[in-house]
């Protein structure tokens, strides 16, 4: 691949020296779009419009605030053709511009494009950095020698920090044969300290495509570890935004993640490419109609979350309905107006028949008995319009008669019942669950009321189902779910009810499944979310795990996910594997020594062990004075991570140590899931100590 190397020293420098300056003035540009945007005053023709219009100038001006760590461009498209896409000035060849999307503007052709995270124009309106999101700027992820997509030339810069270091040119056009990139490979192996960056000067051709999938599309990423499934999600909500804007933030945007941890690792992706408004969310946090302070067994927990607990709630809520005890009789004036308790109910199998939501079903009852009222009252001659109508649907005899038949319901004390009255749960779950599963999901001492309650997170989710049933969930535009695999049906239901007229990223890997629900299919788990149809896309090329480390952890497939092929790696190190076992009593010294060498490398270490071995780790590197953090949020740089294996899922750290696998693989029912997630957290060197012998799963 023809390179900037071939070209001689002073003309490097002064291509360099120019990109340079380029980078210069677009940043001069960016803070002076800012700049206009606050001297703008918000006028507005009242004080709540002018209020929203401040807010908007704020979040206008936030997105382009400069991010001087971050480079502002990241590649260079030059085509072979002038007008090959349409911009509104005319320019050569030279580093002191950029064009634009034509479809939006039309004019005069450009013949090259600087790529980046956001648009950038000079004082005329002429754009000097194109969005990496519009249309014009995909040849700088799709072309190749078979397809330059016209093509002459594509630049890759270098940066450290935000500075501007190097560049490199790969040629298209007969004779051209590409070459790796050394700056991407560069970019891809750089070390991730603190929480996790964009991808958008590295994505993939297949990244690519999921990121640009149809906003009507509800897409299921089945990806490998270091496949970058996560990145993925995040650009394409990126992308969404900026492609339909009007419908993602008028429907709304969510990312949901598997907990708060991983939402600290992930939360500066979206504001560094210019997206301020996305809510990102835990599971728990999604449903968190009640406070969370109790736990279930894993029995009770899996029961709870099973897809049948949706017909035990139903059942309990609409056997609520009581037959009319009698007849409404409403006296207006001298006139006595009789509804029969038959008649009655009638309406109330009607509207039940139909399917509405139980608390749409009860307002609808009112308008019923209240329409029946008046065509009788029409017969007999009497003039009626809707506001006789609405005095006799609120009137206390019909009120009284629709809270006697159809009483109002709360989701919270509805499961209450449910979990605190055996006879209630016998009824509602007769032939749905065992009388094992009924027992289990019950409370054995119930307490005072739901107030006092020690709800788990499986209750919440329980709760935003009743609550669904009662009053109909609104839909998001678009939802990100993250670790899908580790759902249950009942959260799969949740997440899907918000996007029910919407569409969702799915991402996961079935491999990574350490719940004792996770699901064994994306089939099987597309049901439940209510997207069926959706389009599963396989992500099987890591691009940060080096091929050593995911070659041993691969030795886990057969046994955990044995449908599942081994992915492949772009990266490989002799290095990236580092296998030690050692004495009992000699475990702490190594620990140290092996703290020790990962602290001299760049980028974060973390040390990831089972769950209850936390403490005693904690209490080895304190004596051997390693200074260290167990997480909480997102690594720290320059002390080791000590990470619990239950909250390793979705992280990544340049240096990893697992401490005694065969203690994780032994730790819970699918602790050879939760080995394989330890395992491919590293990005760099995973080193493995042990004194146990290694579980027989991982034997050469």
């Amino acid at each position: 691949m023809p390179s900037a190397e071939t070209a001689t020293a002073a003309e490097n420098t002064d291509v360099l020296a120019a990109e340079r300056d380029h980078l210069r003035r677009s940043r001069a540009f960016l803070r002076l779009m800012r700049e206009n945007v606050l001297s703008l005053r918000a006028m507005g023709g009242d004080p709540v419009s002018e209020e929203y219009l401040k807010a908007t100038l704020y979040h206008r001006a936030e997105s382009l605030r400069d991010m001087p760590d971050t480079p502002l461009f990241f590649g260079r498209l030059d085509y072979r053709e002038a007008g090959r896409y349409q911009g509104p000035a005319t320019g050569g060849a030279g580093v002191d511009g950029a064009g634009v999307d034509g479809a939006a503007d039309g004019g005069a052709a450009r013949s090259y494009f600087h790529i980046g995270r956001r648009h950038v124009h000079d004082p005329h309106g002429t754009p000097v950095v194109i969005d990496w999101r519009a249309p014009v700027s995909r040849p700088f992820y799709r072309a190749s020698q078979s397809d330059p997509m016209g093509l002459d030339r594509r630049r890759r810069f270098g940066f450290s920090g935000g500075e501007l270091t190097a560049f490199e040119d790969e040629w298209f056009g007969p004779g051209q044969v590409s070459a790796p990139s050394r700056i991407l490979l560069e970019e891809i192996e750089r070390p991730r300290t603190g929480p996790m960056r964009d991808i958008v000067a590295t994505i993939q051709p297949e990244q690519d495509d999921i990121v640009r999938a149809s906003v009507d599309h509800t897409v299921c990423v089945q990806g490998a570890p270091g496949t970058g499934k996560t990145a993925v999600g995040l650009h394409r909500v990126a992308y969404l935004l900026y492609a339909h804007p009007q419908r993602l933030n008028r429907g709304g945007v969510i990312v949901v993640g598997p907990n708060r941890a991983f939402l600290a690792y992930i939360e500066r992706v979206l504001p560094a490419l210019g997206e301020l408004d996305v809510t990102q969310l835990s599971v728990t946090d999604l449903t968190a109609a009640v406070p969370v302070r109790g736990t279930d067994s894993e029995f009770a927990a899996r029961v709870k979350g099973d897809a049948r607990m949706a017909t035990v709630l139903r059942t309990a809520l609409w056997a609520q309905l009581e037959p009319p005890a009698e007849a409404i009789i409403l006296v207006r004036g001298s006139r006595r107006w009789r509804v029969p308790a038959a008649e009655i109910a009638d309406l109330v199998a009607e509207l039940r028949d139909r399917g509405v939501r139980y608390g749409t079903g009860r307002e609808m009852l009112a308008h019923r008995i209240a329409h029946v009222i008046l065509t009788r009252m029409e017969a007999s001659g009497e003039t009626c319009d809707d506001r006789t109508h609405e005095s006799v649907r609120r009137s206390r005899t019909v009120q009284q008669a629709v809270a006697q038949v159809w009483p109002k319901a709360d989701p919270v004390r509805l499961l209450f019942g449910l979990l605190s009255d055996p006879a209630l749960r016998g009824r509602a779950a007769d032939g749905v669950l065992e009388p094992a599963e009924q027992a289990a999901i019950g409370w054995a001492s119930p307490p005072r009321g739901p107030g006092s309650a020690r709800w788990s997170a499986a209750d919440a989710v329980l709760i935003d189902e009743a609550a669904d049933l009662i009053e109909r969930t609104p839909s998001l535009a678009h939802i990100v779910v993250d670790e899908a695999q580790d759902l249950s049906p009942m959260q799969c239901r949740a997440i899907g009810r918000r996007c029910a007229t919407g569409s969702a990223t799915v991402l996961g890997d079935i491999a990574q499944g350490t719940t004792p629900w996770a699901a064994t299919s994306w089939q099987q788990l597309l049901d439940h979310l209510g997207k069926s149809e959706a389009e599963l896309c396989v992500l099987d090329t890591g691009y940060r795990v080096p091929r050593q480390i995911l070659d041993f952890a691969s030795r886990l497939l057969p046994h955990i996910a044995p449908d599942l092929m081994p992915a492949s790696s772009v990266r490989q190190d002799a290095d990236a594997l580092l296998l030690r076992r050692v004495e009992p009593a000699g475990l702490p010294g190594a620990l140290a020594t092996a703290c020790a060498d990962a602290l001299h490398e760049p980028g974060s270490t973390a040390v990831i062990a089972a769950d209850e071995q936390v403490p005693a780790i904690t209490e080895m590197l304190a004596r051997g004075g390693v200074a260290h953090a167990v997480l909480t949020g997102a690594a720290a740089p320059d002390v080791i991570t000590v990470v619990p294996v239950t909250l390793a899922k979705g992280l990544e750290f340049d240096q990893v140590i697992v401490i005694e696998p065969a203690r994780i693989a032994a730790g819970q029912a699918r602790g050879l899931h939760r080995l394989y997630v330890a395992l491919t957290r590293a990005v760099s060197q995973l080193t493995v100590l042990h004194a146990e012998p290694l579980p027989a799963e991982l034997a050469d």
